[in-house]
């Protein structure tokens, strides 16, 4: 395993988002391919989607390690505090480390919604929350009205 995180690492086209050959497909799966050429030899039935999943695995274990010791860090901890990574490859994987962002959030509410109640009763026009609205009564006689034609309806064929 240790073997092929640096083959990997060596195929930046795989891993480095700036490089240029990044979104390049069939230089990445030229790269997949040497790869598999490598893993064929420990796991002979393996295919492409073998690959891509083990590289996913390593990738997603290394990531969930790293965001452990960053939040170790930030919580204001001793230094004798800090996480110490259980993955036994942690350290061979370090060129991953600028690599793995957090992406930006989208919301996905309008950008005109107000950002504070007050907003929203200046800029709406309309009964704000604290305002009576004023609910329709019903009398009994209309009550009674709907219900004979709720009955009537039903009696058609």
């Amino acid at each position: 395993m240790g073997q092929f995180i640096e083959r990997y690492r060596d195929m930046r086209n795989l891993w480095e988002v700036k490089n240029t050959l990044f979104r390049n497909k069939p230089a990445r799966k030229a790269s997949l391919e040497k790869l598999l050429q490598f893993v064929k030899t420990q796991v002979p039935d393996a295919d492409i989607e073998f690959v891509e999943k083990k590289i996913g695995s390593l990738r997603s274990t290394y990531r969930k390690e790293l965001n452990k010791v960053q939040a170790s860090m930030k919580s204001g901890a001793a230094a004798k505090d800090v996480y110490v990574p259980s993955l036994w490859c942690y350290n061979r994987m370090w060129f991953l480390e600028d690599q793995i962002e957090a992406r930006e959030s989208l919301s996905t509410l309008p950008s005109t919604l107000p950002s504070t109640p007050a907003e929203a009763s200046e800029d709406q026009p309309g009964p704000s929350i604290l305002e009576e609205v004023e609910v329709p009564s019903w009398s009994q006689e209309d009550l009674s009205q709907d219900r004979l034609w709720n009955v009537a309806d039903r009696r058609r064929p």
